[in-house]
């Protein structure tokens, strides 16, 4: 009878970066992409921020994939995870978004804000990190994503408070159903949590206007 067991391994994660860390730097975002997106390409919905004061860190997920067929040309995505071997997956991205964390703020002023952003599958990811990781962000925002239902809220939900989360989808999303807005906020209102919602005319996606005009808020 076969007996399943786990070892831990060394393991190369790669992250894209824009912006230029410095004493200048007012701010650090870090962005999550959704299944099946790669962060070189992701990293490009936030090209337009200040490089002088704004750093932007796109971590990949540690596993990639073809998405249709296996030619040299075939394109490939990353997800943070799936149902199989689930809490080893978490505890892997976890501690490597922590790591990721603490290089990226070296050199950098105490004062610094950390900011999260989370597309899709990104935001459950972000909220997994956010409740057992290192990050204490000055904000976050779920974008066309779920909260995680297996995320304790009585038990995390201060992980969550002290700080502005914003619930962005479009009402043409095509996977509407699956982020269940409603279900959502029940949570965050449950956990206390300060929230707001935004909606736009669009599907499942990020609009440059709209991305600007949340920030903003």
């Amino acid at each position: 009878m076969a007996v399943e067991l786990n070892i831990t391994v060394p393991k190369t994660a790669r992250y894209f970066l824009h912006g230029n860390p410095s004493s200048k730097t007012k701010e650090v975002w870090f962005v999550v992409h959704g299944y099946g997106q790669l962060s070189k390409y992701f990293i490009r919905n936030f090209r337009h921020f200040d490089p002088e004061t704004t750093v932007v860190v796109a971590p990949e997920g540690l596993s990639r994939f073809y998405l249709e067929g296996t030619t040299p040309d075939s394109r490939i995505g990353a997800t943070w995870m799936t149902k199989e071997d689930r809490d080893n997956e978490i505890t892997d991205y976890v501690s490597y978004f922590n790591l990721l964390l603490a290089k990226t703020l070296e050199g950098l002023s105490p004062d610094v804000k950390v900011n999260v952003f989370g597309f899709s599958q990104g935001c459950s990811t972000l909220c997994r990190w956010v409740a057992l990781g290192n990050v204490k962000p000055s904000r976050m925002i779920l974008w066309a994503g779920t909260f995680p239902p297996d995320i304790d809220l009585k038990q995390f939900g201060h992980r969550f408070q002290g700080y502005k989360v914003d619930v962005v989808y479009g009402l043409n999303d095509e996977y509407l159903s699956w982020i269940n807005a409603g279900e959502i906020t029940k949570w965050l209102e449950a956990a206390e949590i300060d929230y707001r919602v935004s909606t736009f005319e669009g599907k499942h996606e990020i609009l440059k206007a709209e991305l600007d005009k949340i920030v903003e808020l």
